[in-house]
């Protein structure tokens, strides 16, 4: 599989999860940004619980740091507790496939864009699965560490997304039961 997956192909709600990296309560504040990559944050979560798309959240050291926003830890089917900067190594791919279904591409936002959902994004590219990153809902405290960051990820291999991109893939077509649901959620997006 490796880092190609992405390439060329459109994003499929069937075989994909979404990933929230470290929207944590305490870290929220210094982040540039903050509130629009939060809004972006539960849009692309609001998106995947209207199309059936499991929602991962992950906090780091949340002892430390505390838990996700509530905005967003409600919106998640579950949430890992890690200490390693890359969620893999607290075992994120395994929660990924732990429920029986065939994912193989994740859509992963969050903080810090390049620490930790940087060096996450890189491990699940590196377990074999194809990443798209929504750099709209990817913040750090400095502008130039996340847009390095996406660069970074870039040349890695994931695919830079935008929010509507992710909804009307995963929509697949307007003849989709929900896609009345999804269009009131992209037309309630920040601008």
């Amino acid at each position: 599989m490796g880092n190609s997956i992405m390439h060329g192909m459109t994003l499929d709600r069937d075989r994909s999860a979404l990933v929230l990296v470290d929207y944590q309560s305490r870290l929220m504040p210094a982040i540039d940004r903050a509130e629009s990559v939060m809004s972006h944050g539960m849009f692309l979560a609001d998106l995947a619980r209207a199309l059936g798309v499991p929602v991962i959240g992950t906090e780091q050291n949340p002892q430390g740091l505390g838990p996700n926003d509530d905005r967003i830890r409600s919106r998640c089917d579950r949430t890992l507790a890690k200490t390693t900067f890359d969620a893999c190594g607290d075992g994120l791919a395994e929660a990924i496939v732990s429920d029986g279904r065939n994912v193989s591409q994740v859509v992963v936002a969050g903080c810090e864009a390049h620490v930790c959902l940087m060096q996450t994004a890189l491990g699940l590219l590196s377990a074999g699965f194809g990443v798209a990153v929504v750099p709209a809902a990817c913040g750090s405290r400095r502008a130039e560490d996340k847009a390095l960051a996406m660069q970074r990820l870039a040349q890695g291999g994931a695919s830079l997304v935008s929010p509507e991109m992710v909804a009307f893939e995963w929509l697949h077509s307007s003849d989709h039961p929900s896609f009345k649901r999804v269009l009131e959620l992209v037309k309630a997006l920040p601008l």
